[in-house]
């Protein structure tokens, strides 16, 4: 039998087993008017950030990038010597379990309060969002009539069978939707939701970029992705036969993530900390950051891409992203129950 928990935190269960670190400690790194940043996100999307903060600052910006697990067990084999002032990475499932594993520290700051709504952040700031994820629904447009779509739920209409494509619930993207419909539907009206996608679903891809591929091939007909891969196609060919649905307008709204940053625990150089990710919830930052990755700025003062602009507007889910993480664990089992692979 499978063990439903073991996908949500491995990077937890780490902690069990001491391995050794390389660390990226530097004399420079530790001086004064330096910050280290330990980082999700690829180089091309976070250094023009940086390099514009330390043209305004004077403070450099060191950083490490890796994936999410790697960086959370660098932060626990470090400890308090570890050199990273910030951890950035994305979903806001990953930002919960890091703040939750004691590798994050809260701090006040009437900037952020400015900048980023209450919704896309901790209650003591220890994440804060910079970026805004929409997942909505996607479809054919050679195939589908956007009237025939509406809601989440409706996918589970017997009009799908057969024609809706999933992305794995291995993927901290789908736990993390399905997290938060517990948090506004409950979990008895999320699990009919998901036993209705089940009996439509054709197949379970292991990336958004394949079912947009599949979409476009004839393969299946409508999904539900998030909007920056679809940009990223559209961007390389316009004519990309796939749109975008936004659904549950006269009810929650769209279910939307984030990526984020929070100042580490033993952060060396905490000031300079929040002086960077205060930086990154400016408006200028914030259209630097959502630009380069087709992503929803999420200070509401900044504007989206022009691309992703062209799709119009939509009323956005206001729940707490922290349900997704705060109830990744039910939703897994939900899925594991439901036999969502």
């Amino acid at each position: 039998m499978r063990r439903p928990t073991s996908r949500i935190i491995t990077v937890l269960a780490l902690a069990l087993t001491p391995i050794l670190v390389q660390s990226i400690y530097t004399p420079e790194a530790r001086e004064p008017g330096s910050v280290v940043v330990y980082t999700a996100r690829i180089e091309k999307l976070i250094k023009p950030m940086f390099n514009a903060f330390t043209t305004k600052t004077g403070i450099k910006v060191t950083y490490f990038t890796a994936k999410a697990p790697e960086l959370f067990e660098r932060l626990r084999a470090e400890g308090p010597h570890t050199p990273a002032d910030v951890l950035i990475t994305v979903d806001a499932g990953n930002l919960w379990i890091a703040d939750h594993a004691g590798y994050l520290q809260g701090f006040e700051s009437p900037i952020i309060e400015k900048n980023i709504p209450a919704h896309l952040r901790a209650k003591d700031n220890a994440w804060v969002g910079l970026s805004v994820r929409a997942r909505p629904i996607m479809y054919s447009t050679e195939r589908v009539k956007p009237s025939a779509l509406s809601t989440y739920e409706a996918l589970g209409d017997s009009r799908w069978r057969g024609r809706l494509c999933l992305r794995t619930s291995r993927k901290v993207y789908t736990q993390s939707l399905v997290a938060t419909m517990i948090k506004t539907l409950g979990e008895q009206q999320t699990e009919a939701v998901l036993r209705g996608w089940m009996k439509n679903q054709l197949r379970i891809f292991n990336s958004d970029t394949q079912i947009l591929k599949a979409i476009a091939a004839g393969q299946c007909d409508v999904t539900i992705a998030n909007t920056y891969y679809l940009a990223r196609l559209q961007a390389k060919d316009p004519g990309f036969p796939v749109t975008v649905f936004w659904p549950n307008q006269n009810g929650r709204g769209v279910h939307v993530n984030i990526s984020g940053a929070g100042v580490t625990k033993y952060a060396t150089h905490r000031a300079e900390a929040i002086q960077l990710i205060e930086f990154l919830s400016s408006r200028a930052a914030q259209n630097l950051y959502a630009d380069a990755n087709y992503e929803y700025p999420a200070n509401p003062a900044a504007e989206p891409d022009g691309l992703i602009a062209a799709w119009g507007s939509y009323k956005a889910d206001s729940v707490d992203v922290a349900a997704a993480g705060a109830l990744q664990a039910a939703a897994v089992k939900l899925m594991d129950r439901v036999g969502y692979k």
